[in-house]
């Protein structure tokens, strides 16, 4: 990551502690309107995984580690690691577990090891006052992390462009999908599927190597 990067990306840490201070381990807690959506989040990224089989995930921007609760209660074999810039995020779910032998969390934005895939739910929403080329930069850095450290493939999702523009604020990202769609193919994988019908203002991404 540059300079420029790291520094956004303590400016996010920030954000998402005050969050999670706010409102504990909670949707609203890691900026999520509800449950019910972020479970329908969980269910789109998900997609990416063959789940018969045991398999290795990273997800980047894990926040209290609400993703490893619903792959769990699904039943799936996996061994996971969570990373994210908020050291109180972080800590969180390192508390929530502390038994679980196959679950690791690191304050960090890339993982150290290859997984079979990597996931990043909703950390391209919010960019505070950086401008759109800045974030977009941003975006597509994590993506180029996200492509090199997985061995199947990886998903994510954005706010779309195609929201309403009257209920758009100036402190969110807002993705086009079909630019994104077009970098996925050219530069990552023949293999991309582009999720825009599960009743949000978001699409989810999936490379699949």
């Amino acid at each position: 990551m540059t300079d420029g990067t790291n520094e956004l990306l303590g400016e996010v840490a920030v954000y998402y502690s005050n969050r999670l201070a706010q409102h504990g381990q909670t949707a609203a807690g890691v900026d999520w309107r509800d449950t019910d959506s972020q479970i329908l989040r969980f269910d789109q990224l998900l997609k990416l995984v063959a789940a018969a089989k045991p398999y290795t995930l990273c997800d980047i921007g894990c926040g209290y580690g609400a993703l490893l609760d619903y792959i769990s209660d699904l039943g799936h074999s996996i061994r996971y690691i969570g990373l994210d810039v908020s050291s109180a995020m972080v800590n969180a779910a390192r508390q929530r577990f502390v038994h679980n032998p196959n679950a690791r969390f690191e304050i960090a934005s890339r993982p150290d090891t290859l997984v079979d895939y990597s996931v990043a739910s909703g950390i391209f929403n919010v960019k505070l006052e950086r401008s759109q080329e800045e974030w977009e930069e941003y975006l597509l850095e994590t993506l180029d992390v996200m492509n090199e450290v997985s061995t199947r493939g990886f998903a994510f999702n954005c706010l779309t462009s195609y929201s309403d523009a009257d209920k758009m604020r100036r402190d969110l990202f807002y993705a086009d999908p079909l630019h994104l769609f077009h970098i996925c193919k050219s530069r990552y994988s023949r293999h991309v599927a582009l999720l825009h019908d599960y009743g949000l203002y978001e699409f989810t991404m999936i490379v699949r190597k």
